[in-house]
């Protein structure tokens, strides 16, 4: 059972059936897909220097634009303490640059959220919750956040955190999966947006 599965439990089957499909990530077979972000944008100018330091870790990036091509790469493995793990890999191919966003999942169902590792190696670590819309839609929030330091993981209080709201859906008529991930702070304001469609590769 896939970890999305396990921490929305019933709630589950109040996806749109397709969304179930993309989230049961059956054993040794990725969710592959492509398509195009529409919009693509970023914090102030200033903030730019730390956007460049993310691109090492396959983390944030200073990009923006439209029109973007964008792949994704879910894949279950187990991890070297035996839990069950989902590594995401984002790509956002632009004119002269590839980048990414690239995240490691976890579950720890007892405090019910999924642990969110970013950037490779790890940089930083969101605690997910996982909701499902009236409407079907899969919604993600962020709560607790940590700086990661190696082996060391520095709290971070609410004013430094990157507060994470995303929405995705399935559209019927065009076949394809629908994205908006917006990441705000509470004193700078947006800080990363992207959104977009793509359409999995072998459904």
């Amino acid at each position: 059972m896939s970890i999305y599965k396990q921490i929305l439990g019933d709630q589950f089957y109040r996806l749109q059936p397709m969304l179930q499909k993309r989230y049961t990530l059956p054993d040794g077979k990725p969710f592959k897909a492509t398509g195009t972000m529409n919009k693509i944008s970023g914090g102030p100018k200033w903030l730019l220097p730390l956007f460049l330091l993310g691109t090492r870790w396959k983390f944030l990036f200073p990009e923006q634009g439209e029109n973007i091509p964008f792949s994704i790469v879910n894949s279950s493995r187990i991890g070297a303490n035996g839990e069950n793990q989902v590594h995401w890999e984002r790509i956002f191919q632009f004119p002269k640059k590839k980048r990414y966003f690239n995240a490691l999942m976890s579950l720890d169902f007892n405090e019910g959220v999924v642990k969110d590792y970013l950037g490779e190696p790890s940089l930083f670590y969101s605690e997910l919750a996982f909701f499902v819309s009236k409407e079907g839609h899969m919604r993600i929030e962020s709560r607790k956040q940590r700086f990661v330091i190696g082996s060391i993981e520095i709290p971070l209080s609410k004013i430094f955190q990157g507060i994470l709201q995303v929405n995705e859906y399935y559209i019927e008529e065009r076949d394809v999966f629908s994205i908006h991930v917006v990441i705000t702070n509470p004193l700078i304001g947006n800080l990363f947006e992207y959104e977009g469609e793509f359409r999995a590769d072998d459904f």
